[in-house]
């Protein structure tokens, strides 16, 4: 019933009378003011979906393009340890 009422009003409401086209040749400055800030702040949103969209491309490539090492020795960086400790010999 209610929708059938809400529906009933809103096409009574929705006259020809009040279908006009939008002109901006009356704007103000403060609409002009509001509609650049606003084209603005959606142009800086660009900004980090770039960084984000070229961080995305970087990962993926050089998960596709990552050559597999061959095993190969150790090298000595990777043999370093820590000073004052050694190697635990076990005993069985």
């Amino acid at each position: 019933m209610a929708v059938g009422l809400m529906v009933g009003l809103m096409s009574l409401m929705a006259t020809p009378a009040f279908a006009k086209s939008i002109s901006l040749k009356d704007a103000g400055v403060t609409l002009w003011i509001f509609i650049i800030i606003g084209a603005i702040i959606v142009l800086l949103q660009l900004v980090p979906a770039v960084i984000l969209f070229f961080s995305f491309i970087g990962t993926t490539s050089s998960m596709v393009f990552k050559q597999k090492k061959a095993p190969e020795e150790a090298t000595a960086e990777e043999k370093a340890l820590l000073p004052g400790y050694e190697a635990a010999t076990v005993k069985k």
